[in-house]
């Protein structure tokens, strides 16, 4: 029973517990369970025990890396935690009901976030590579290095490079703003002085999308052409600050800067045209990948058809995609844009959105078959 003390400041009350002795027999061990000290004795529910001393279910499995401490793991959704719903009616019902209705995203909201999930899949660590590569120019490697990039770095948290490593004059800088006149070359000269991302993120160029670019050398006159011991000193310098290096390979495989992004590669994008002989470079490249030890890379690879290129309005688009459906993991249709077609900067938020949809889909894809752990090095 409790009892005011004398020394009692006015105004307060102090309770003093006595011990209040609970017979075993008399608690129903089904519905609570006797928690007991040497001076208290409390009879506690089973769901109170469970809330606090709950045990691990998994003991013995191996530990989880941080990246598995993801928002819709750990953040409550039910009730009025949920997030504020998009979608015009969806958020209307939720005004008007003050707030009480909520009937979640609609349903391209829907598939926007799940695609969303699907391209910001987190690594558990390291860097991974992803070469661009064709046998044959003019089919828009280039432009589709540009369109995965942005897609990518549109969406993850962590940051994603694109490197032009044409052995001649490429490019990919030229497809998004130059903030910088380096090229690989300047990475190669001042690769011991580099101590910090912000060093090497004065190399490269910035898209809006956060998507960075590494440009090749563009002096015509200059006697050195970029090989494989410079893209591995400049791949070895990304690997310090970028998750995801996509590389913008020259056309065909023979030449020595092929191999390194080969021997890194994580997954891998084939580039192939709408045309006859397009198509049937871009299988022979999986075939010369096959006979050169890369058969578990080519089996992974992404195949992107794109069908803006010549000849394609008067090819089977669906013969050529169920040939290397065969071949690869999966097939990406490119559509025609009039914006890619100017060989320009690419703006992400002027794209259409079929080309959007595309290039996300090809993110995806590259992430999925990374995070499977089915790339081979």
């Amino acid at each position: 029973m409790a009892r005011k003390t004398e020394s009692t400041p006015p105004g307060e009350a102090s309770v003093e517990v006595t011990e209040v002795p609970v017979e075993a027999e008399t608690v129903d061990a089904g519905a609570t369970e006797v928690v007991s000290d040497e001076s208290i004795t409390l009879a506690v529910s089973p769901a109170t025990e469970d809330l606090y001393h709950r045990r691990p279910e998994h003991r013995g499995e191996a530990p989880e890396p941080a990246a598995m401490l993801t928002d819709d793991r750990l953040i409550d959704t039910s009730g009025r935690y949920r997030e504020v719903p998009e979608g015009f009616w969806q958020r209307f019902l939720y005004e008007v009901s003050f707030h009480s209705l909520n009937v979640g995203d609609s349903r391209a909201v829907r598939e926007r976030k799940a695609m969303d999930r699907r391209i910001s899949f987190p690594f558990d660590q390291g860097t991974r590579f992803v070469p661009v590569l064709t046998r044959k120019g003019g089919v828009g490697k280039t432009t589709v290095t540009t369109l995965l990039g942005m897609a990518l770095a549109e969406v993850r948290d962590d940051r994603v490079l694109g490197i032009d490593a044409n052995p001649d004059r490429g490019t990919l800088a030229e497809r998004v703003v130059r903030s910088t006149g380096a090229t690989v070359r300047d990475v190669v000269n001042l690769a011991a002085g580099i101590n910090s991302f912000t060093d090497f993120a004065e190399l490269v160029s910035k898209d809006k999308s956060r998507f960075h670019v590494l440009a090749s050398d563009t002096d015509p006159l200059l006697s050195e052409a970029f090989d494989e011991d410079d893209y591995n000193v400049v791949a070895d310098q990304a690997a310090r600050f970028y998750s995801i290096v996509l590389t913008d390979c020259g056309t065909g495989g023979v030449h020595s800067v092929m191999r390194p992004p080969l021997e890194r590669a994580d997954g891998l994008v084939i580039v192939s045209g709408g045309s006859v002989d397009e198509a049937r470079l871009a299988s022979e490249t999986l075939t010369w990948l096959e006979a050169n030890g890369h058969g578990e890379l080519a089996k992974n690879a992404i195949v992107a058809l794109n069908t803006a290129t010549q000849g394609t309005n008067v090819v089977k688009l669906d013969e050529i995609e169920q040939h290397f459906i065969s071949r690869v993991r999966d097939v990406v249709r490119i559509p025609y844009d009039p914006l890619l077609a100017a060989g320009s900067i690419v703006h992400w938020e002027s794209l259409g959105p079929y080309t959007r949809e595309a290039a996300r889909e090809l993110a995806a894809l590259v992430v999925e078959g990374m995070a499977e752990g089915s790339g081979v090095r």
